[in-house]
């Protein structure tokens, strides 16, 4: 499989006349308020120089561990009275200024971060996140090889299924590696300085980025995969192309209209967002790709509809001979329309899992009179739960949701959205922020 990831010379070339072009995800959450995901506070106490941590430091880390550490005990039965494993992480924490979770620590906290993630919709299924333990892994050649493996896995012959891939924590001394893709995989955006792109505008910056990293780009077509930039730990970002046989694309087509097919449209089949950290208990995993399905209105309303993105709804409105001439004639809605049956029909006929936004909002409030049974709060974003078209005809829309954000939670880092719109990162370790 390595041989597929090196940074060689590939056989395609750069785009000479860039057109204009635009694309999204599956809901992922960032978001921790306050002591998240410091650069240089965690890691495997055995595996790292140990560099002393301020004393605010290394007490909030026991407290975030052992308020982690009881949620765990109080959830998983067998785990048995939490005082003995909290003291032993203590003493660890303060031997080392870190500690490392059990893998069923890991898993569980894994689990509970998409349940808490405020921002997504699909958390019905919380339990059923195939979790890969990589902590050992720092390496960039590796981390590459091991995001094919999971996309590979998370494929699953177009049966999708909710993956996550956690790499090395961050250690006192030592920074945690890296993916700078938003997820594993993105269509390039190749600018041509007169504010055209080909491809995906959101990606333009991360294009730009990976061809000064030596990526000779693609093609230049509207749907060239983008390389992944990793960096390892004790390494400067490098790129590796992605197999074709790890990327499964849908093609297209409208159930009716003969015509859509002729468009050449794609999508990804899996959502696998990597460029967000993972916070368990105190500790920082800065590469923890993961994913679950798509929802249909993420790629038919957002990234294949926005004004900044692909931009299609113009190409599908005169495509259906709508009147575009005025707002009045809710042109911009039927073609959106058309657009999402197009997504959800291509999906469904090549096998891909994907669902659709009302089917999901009736799981999301099935979802929440499941938590209540159990008596857990669920903290959610109105603005981002609620579907971006026919909110009014989906139960989401007509209620109201507590804001609370529970730990463990995934959360960007500021570093890791400059790198993605192409830019330096701050030279200074920036603590994690609340948003995308």
């Amino acid at each position: 499989m390595r041989k597929f990831l090196r940074r060689a010379a590939v056989r395609k070339s750069r785009p000479s006349d860039p057109q204009p072009a635009g694309a999204q995800l599956i809901r992922a959450e960032p978001v921790p308020p306050p002591g998240q995901c410091p650069v240089g506070r965690s890691g495997p106490a055995e595996a790292v120089p140990v560099r002393p941590a301020p004393a605010a430091d290394l007490a909030r880390l026991r407290q975030e561990a052992e308020e982690f550490l009881r949620l765990y005990h109080s959830e998983e039965r067998g785990a048995g009275d939490p005082a003995k494993r909290i003291a032993a992480v203590h003493a660890e924490i303060d031997a080392t200024g870190t500690y490392r979770h059990t893998a069923d620590e890991l898993a569980h906290g894994a689990r509970v971060a998409w349940r808490n993630s405020n921002r997504c919709i699909g958390r019905l299924y919380w339990r059923s996140l195939r979790v890969r333990d990589r902590r050992d892994v720092r390496d960039a050649d590796t981390i590459a090889a091991e995001a094919v493996a999971h996309l590979r896995e998370a494929t699953n012959g177009g049966r999708i299924r909710p993956v996550i891939t956690v790499f090395a924590p961050e250690a006192p001394g030592r920074p945690g590696p890296r993916i700078w893709n938003e997820q594993l995989v993105r269509y390039a955006g190749y600018a041509d300085g007169a504010g055209r792109v080909t491809g995906d505008p959101r990606n333009a910056g991360l294009t730009a980025y990976a061809t000064g990293l030596g990526w000779p780009g693609g093609p230049g077509t509207q749907f060239d995969v983008l390389p992944l930039v990793v960096q390892g730990s004790d390494d400067k970002p490098r790129w590796f192309e992605l197999p074709d046989d790890a990327v499964h694309e849908v093609p297209l087509r409208h159930p009716d209209d003969d015509w859509f097919a002729a468009l050449g449209l794609r999508w990804h089949a899996v959502p696998a967002i990597s460029n967000m950290c993972l916070e368990i208990g105190g500790i920082c995993y800065p590469a923890a790709p993961f994913n679950g399905w798509y929802m249909g209105t993420e790629i038919g309303a957002r990234n294949l509809a926005d004004t900044d993105r692909y931009d299609l709804l113009p190409v599908v409105a005169a495509r259906l001979g709508l009147d575009t001439s005025t707002d009045r004639t809710l042109w911009k809605d039927r073609a959106l329309v058309e657009l999402n049956r197009a997504v959800l029909h291509s999906f469904d006929t090549a096998g891909v899992t994907i669902t659709d936004h009302h089917t999901e909002s009736r799981r999301f409030l099935a979802h929440l009179e499941q938590e209540a049974g159990r008596g857990r709060r669920v903290g959610a974003d109105w603005s981002w739960i609620v579907p971006p078209i026919s909110g009014a005809a989906t139960g989401v829309f007509h209620r109201t949701y507590d804001t609370v954000q529970a730990r463990p939670v995934f959360a960007h880092h500021p570093e890791a959205l400059a790198r993605a719109r192409g830019e330096e990162p701050a030279p200074e370790p920036a603590r994690a922020t609340d948003l995308v």
